[in-house]
């Protein structure tokens, strides 16, 4: 029996922030569709190495490699900006960039999860889930 958790994508963050902290590769956490997609962003964009759905079953376990071994991760830091408690939203012109460019955002839009830079070039704006470098 697993624990639930008032914010699924702050477990999923907090996961690999402490797996990269104590030196894991890989971290397991119990499957859904926003967290397949963020992690999907993330490998996309260079920060994880890769994501696999394990137990295809309605709960199944997504296995989130953070770094192949031997090397370091690419993630110095990962944050949650919109929270249950408060939600964070931004038109497509209020996009911030995190570190002049050199990280990025993901948002939650209309036509899904994207990056910051994404979203501003199909002038859409959203709820800002995380920032990361």
């Amino acid at each position: 029996m697993s624990m639930q958790t008032t914010d699924p994508i702050a477990d999923l963050l907090t996961r690999i922030r402490n797996a990269k902290l104590v030196g894991k590769t890989e971290v397991r956490v119990p499957s859904s569709k926003m967290k397949k997609v963020i992690a999907e962003q993330l490998v996309k964009n260079g920060y994880l190495a890769d994501v696999k759905l394990e137990d295809a079953k309605p709960r199944g376990v997504l296995v989130v490699t953070i770094n192949e071994k031997g090397t370091n991760s690419t993630i110095n830091e990962i944050t949650r900006i919109s929270k249950p408690g408060r939600r964070v939203y931004v038109g497509a012109s209020e996009i911030p960039k995190v570190k002049s460019g050199r990280g990025l955002v993901l948002i939650s839009t209309s036509k899904g999860v994207m990056t910051g830079a994404e979203a501003a070039k199909a002038k859409l704006g959203g709820e800002l889930l995380l920032k990361v470098y």
